[in-house]
């Protein structure tokens, strides 16, 4: 159902009022003037209403997005300080659906979301009986075991990304420090990470 205009309002107002001649404009301009009066502000209401359900929508935010914000610990700091208005809209409507694991592709998925596009994972692990095999490579050891590391290679090169370009920034530049706090942020306790931009 759409949002009613002046025009519409006036219209219903004009066909509540009694039936006769003595309530039609000729012989009642003051009281037609006053539904004229009244038809815009009806319209405005109509509108707000309206603009009431975008905003309890995250989809369709645009007023509330403080308040979202306040609600959702937003701005991310991994981001900078001084998100885009647009960036902002869909960190709401991604971080009120976001569901966060601790596997790989949960990892990967992240990489690519912010622009490294082959990104892979090395899992080190220390040597134990039954799992260790003469040969095997990728071996921590007894001192440090829970290592992985996160090969991203280079970032695509061009085009504006989500949680990225910051107002002042040069379209295409990223910052690693964004993907390092995202994924330090989420690692698995009982884990450390390391990260690698070399050639993928």
């Amino acid at each position: 159902m759409g949002v009613k205009t002046s025009d519409d309002y006036l219209h219903q107002l004009t066909m509540l009022l009694p039936p006769g001649p003595a309530w039609e404009q000729e012989f009642a301009p003051d009281v037609h003037a006053v539904l004229e009066d009244l038809a815009p502000e009806f319209a405005r209401v109509d509108g707000r209403a309206n603009d009431l359900l975008n905003e309890m929508d995250p989809a369709t935010v645009r007023e509330l997005v403080p308040d979202w914000e306040k609600v959702m610990n937003l701005p991310d700091p991994c981001f900078g300080a001084a998100p885009s208005f647009s960036d902002r809209q869909k960190a709401v409507r991604v971080r009120l659906v976001a569901v966060g694991r601790q596997d790989r592709d949960y990892f990967l998925q992240i990489s690519r979301d912010l622009g490294y596009p082959n990104p892979r994972i090395t899992e080190h692990r220390a040597p134990r009986f039954g799992r260790a095999r003469f040969g095997a490579s990728h071996f921590g050891t007894w001192g440090a075991q829970f290592l992985w590391t996160l090969h991203l290679g280079e970032r695509q090169p061009a085009g504006r990304r989500w949680g990225i370009s910051v107002w002042g920034e040069r379209f295409g530049k990223n910052p690693h420090q964004a993907i390092e706090c995202v994924v330090r942020r989420e690692n698995p306790a009982h884990t450390i990470v390391f990260f690698d931009y070399g050639d993928v």
